[in-house]
């Protein structure tokens, strides 16, 4: 099937040369471009002592010259296999010059390099690097990079690359080059080139030393509006890094590309950000409050890997946590200072729960560091970003702020220029601290999400109050039994007039700090029986099981101290209801709503107005994602039922709040980005899409009205997608039509017309994809346009895509067979519905069983699908 063979972390050894220098001279051309590389090779004194010198390069790399100290390399004197450029005998160092032809035109994969609608860009991790020349293309060969580029001055009148510009000229043929210099020593994933057509918002930022650095964000002329805001998230966060981590950009020009085909959100390569277009342009006109959210962070995330991923890189791809979790968590903790914090972690949780926990319990199931892996693309997961940020926020929490920061410094200073594992990062964390932080290495060891079994006793007489706490974690494919995990408790106490006991230290809020299978943490001088708060902030990325009645819930949403704590308190409320309705379901039963829970929403809806943002939270209902993730067996018809009961119902007894709602939270004023802003329109649009699901005609002409005079797409969109997923068919056509009219030339907001139709529940959606497939507007080659129309139907229109008849699953499978030859990355990330078959009953789990049987038949297939289909059958 797959010829790459799996590559396992006890089996690392070190590179047996290093690359001190290496110059690369780019001749572009869209079908032939020469590539020239001059290497500075020395064996490593730290490895075995070896005459060969292997070095990596794609099939499709066309080798052309060999020299070899300035001498041609005779035929016998190297061997090139498929992936591999082997020479046989070198000496202790060396000079190799190498020319390879590549071409990027056919480069449908978007790794190395390729072209994004004419123009020329680079995506070299994890391994793409050997797409373009022959290199040791592995994160611990760091090398300094002059990179010169070369092309057509009337086609191609920006060059850009990493580090600084030292030189340029005019040749006398038309064409013009640009050197680049990058000082600092990399990995050859951090390589990156661009070329192109494009124009430029130039800004500066002064650093914390007095230096002035240039910003550049590039982009299409006609997304030159759509910048502004990428550049005010930039500088935030380059003065949020020198104010909460002390680090100082360093390079004089820092700059962003924004390129429409992309498979990934962003890249970070030293001094050249490679984003993806949806990941850098906002408008008020094209981009969601989402939207503009996601470009802030993102933008945020590529700056701080300046350090936490450049500086100081992954010694192998099994550290990639290092980086990625280390890295997610400083853009999770800079958002949450920009914008609400309580919002800002519901939103991490809700991905970890529904999304990571789900990766947890599937065939793709994995340590934050894994201890294998065929294809690392497969292994840029939610395991490695998000869990991996759970646990750097563990760290944080475990020893506090201050020392944190004291580690990080550390890591940083004692590290810097290395390449590095996530033992070095947590070492610097224990040497700080003085602690012993050896069991706590096992979450990045161990997969699987923990579970904690809380109960507890309140001795009146003696005024003690225990909390006994059980931890366990389920078997995965890498192991059946799990030791105990390392990991911080946060709890408070609540008395029963609603307000919090004060504990240790004088807070209301107690770290417990559990590391045994079972322990029991004692609390003197609680002179009532408390309702303890347990998990406070989210405080580790585990499963939480306590008897909390219906009521001891409600009372937690309405006197919680803890913002997550109060969502979360309702997600369960809502959550018990959605589970017995699901039975009653089944059952054949009426469903009804408890007076109780409607009398709970109508008490958070009055309050809504003193915090909006909090209220949307607790006002949306959990996610059919979310739902499916908690049952023991997924129906997702029943699921998708029940919870459209829910709204349909909420939505009836509650209309005259919601309306009411709605109409305070309009507003005639401008369109700004800031806080309140948001949760504004997040409140309003929530209440117009509880009123649509009534399909009253009065609530379906206030959509219209907020579709047409909308003047930021937040708003429009909202608007669109109540009507469209609503049972007013004509009204819907004609607004989509209308939408397709207006934006048909944006490309990123096509996407989301794609998206607002693929995930429509109502019967008929794989019909109604299967007609887009052929819409103008969609583009097969490109991942955004793959997303937003095959990856929402099948990853978030349950109900359609698990039609009985399993053709959901066939359309699915047709398009990864189409897309491995294609994309193989792209074709590996749709496939994850499938890989979860074993949550369905019998009748469906044949259906997807078949389907991935068939994917396995075909043969040849690329490494990224082999090793997700190959551990989906084998689970």
């Amino acid at each position: 099937m797959s010829a790459k063979p799996t590559i396992y972390l006890k089996d690392y050894t070190p590179p047996s040369f290093l690359i001190d220098t290496i110059s690369l001279r780019f001749e572009l051309d869209e079908t032939a471009t020469r590539v020239k590389s001059q290497l500075q090779v020395r064996r490593n004194p730290q490895a075995a002592v070896t005459r060969q010198l292997q070095l990596h390069g794609h099939e499709s790399v066309e080798l052309c010259e060999i020299k070899l100290n300035g001498a041609h390399l005779a035929a016998d004197a190297y061997q090139r296999e498929a992936e591999f450029l082997t020479l046989l005998d070198v000496p202790e160092s060396f000079e190799l010059e190498i020319e390879t032809c590549i071409n990027p035109e056919a480069n449908t994969a978007l790794e190395g390099l390729y072209l994004s609608d004419g123009m020329y860009c680079t995506q070299c991790e994890a391994e793409g690097f050997r797409r373009i020349t022959f290199y040791p293309d592995r994160p611990d060969v760091m090398s300094v990079f002059t990179t010169t580029l070369v092309a057509d001055a009337s086609r191609f009148p920006v060059l850009l690359g990493n580090g600084n510009p030292v030189q340029r000229g005019e040749l006398d043929d038309g064409r013009h080059w640009v050197t680049w210099v990058d000082p600092f020593p990399k990995p050859a994933y951090l390589f990156a080139l661009v070329a192109g057509d494009l124009q430029c918002l130039e800004d500066q930022f002064t650093t914390c030393s007095g230096r002035q650095v240039t910003l550049q964000i590039y982009a299409e002329a006609k997304d030159l509006e759509k910048l502004d805001h990428a550049m005010t998230a930039l500088k935030n966060a380059m003065r949020w890094d020198e104010e909460v981590y002390g680090r100082e950009y360093d390079l004089d020009i820092y700059m962003i590309v924004a390129v429409d085909f992309f498979n990934m959100g962003a890249m970070e390569n030293k001094g050249l950000n490679i984003f993806n277009t949806a990941c850098v342009l906002a408008h008020p006109r094209t981009t969601t409050d989402a939207g503009f959210q996601r470009v802030e962070s993102v933008v945020a995330h590529e700056y701080f890997h300046n350090w936490s991923g450049n500086r100081v890189t992954c010694r192998d791809w099994f550290q990639l946590s290092l980086k990625e979790g280390f890295t997610v968590f400083r853009d999770q903790c800079f958002s949450a200072d920009m914008h609400s914090a309580v919002v800002q972690r519901v939103d991490e949780v809700g991905i970890l729960r529904t999304a990571q926990f789900a990766e947890d319990a599937g065939p793709m199931a994995h340590p934050v560091r894994p201890a294998s892996f065929i294809e690392i693309s497969n292994f840029y997961t939610l395991t490695v970003y998000e869990k991996g940020a759970a646990v750097v926020r563990m760290l944080h929490t475990l020893l506090g702020a201050d020392v944190f920061r004291k580690g990080a410094d550390l890591y940083f200073e004692r590290h810097d220029g290395q390449a590095v594992t996530t033992d070095d990062f947590v070492q610097a964390m224990a040497d700080v601290s003085g602690r012993d932080l050896t069991q706590f290495k096992r979450w990045y060891s161990q997969a699987g999400t923990p579970r904690l079994k809380v109960s507890d006793h309140y001795d009146a007489a003696s005024q003690r109050y225990q909390l006994n706490v059980q931890q366990s974690c389920p078997a995965t494919p890498e192991a059946q039994q799990k030791l105990p995990f390392h990991l911080p408790l946060s709890v408070g106490l609540l008395r029963a007039d609603g307000s919090s006991f004060v504990l240790k230290d004088g807070k209301t809020t107690q770290l417990l700090e559990l590391t045994e299978a079972e322990q029991t943490f004692v609390f003197d001088s609680i002179d009532e029986a408390p309702l303890p708060s347990l998990l406070r902030d989210f405080s580790a990325p585990v499963k939480l099981v306590y008897g909390y009645t219906d009521e001891q819930l409600a009372f937690l949403l309405s006197h919680d101290e803890d913002g997550f704590n109060r969502w979360d308190a309702g997600q369960q409320l809502s959550l018990r209801l959605v589970n017995r309705l699901i039975a009653d379901y089944q059952q054949g039963k009426p469903l009804s709503l408890p007076d109780t829970f409607v009398a709970t929403w109508q008490s958070v809806l009055q309050q809504a107005p003193q915090d909006p943002a909090m209220a949307a939270l607790l006002l949306t209902l959990p996610s059919e994602a979310y739902i499916s993730e908690t049952a023991e067996q997924i129906d997702p018809l029943a699921i998708h039922h029940v919870r459209h009961f829910m709204r349909c119902a909420l939505a009836e007894q509650l209309e005259s709040s919601w309306l009411e709602l709605c109409r305070q939270h309009d507003s005639q004023s401008g369109y700004t980005a800031s806080a309140a802003d948001m949760a504004r329109r997040s409140l309003r649009n929530l209440c117009l899409s509880y009123l649509m699901v009534l399909e009253s005609p009065a609530h379906l002409a206030l959509a219209q009205q907020q579709f047409e005079t909308a003047d930021n797409m937040t708003d429009q969109f909202a608007a669109l997608i109540s009507v469209a997923h609503s049972g007013f068919r004509d009204s819907a056509d004609e607004l989509l039509a209308e939408f397709l009219s207006q934006w048909q030339h944006e490309s990123l907001v096509m996407n989301q017309w794609l998206m607002v139709q693929a995930t429509d529940p109502r019967e008929g959606g794989l019909a109604r994809v299967q007609q887009l497939l052929e819409h103008p507007v969609y583009d097969a080659r490109n991942p955004n346009k793959i997303r937003s129309l095959i990856g929402a139907f099948c990853q978030q229109n349950a109900v359609n895509f698990h039609a009985q008849d399993g053709s959901g699953y066939r359309f699915l499978a047709d398009h990864i067979l189409q897309l491995d030859a294609q994309n193989p990355q792209i074709a590996a990330r749709l496939l994850t519905p499938l890989t979860r078959w074993r949550r369905y009953a019998a009748d469906r789990q044949a259906l997807m069983q078949a389907q991935l049987q068939r994917i396995m038949d075909k043969g040849q297939l690329s490494g990224d699908v082999y090793e997700v289909v190959s551990k989906s059958l084998c689970q």
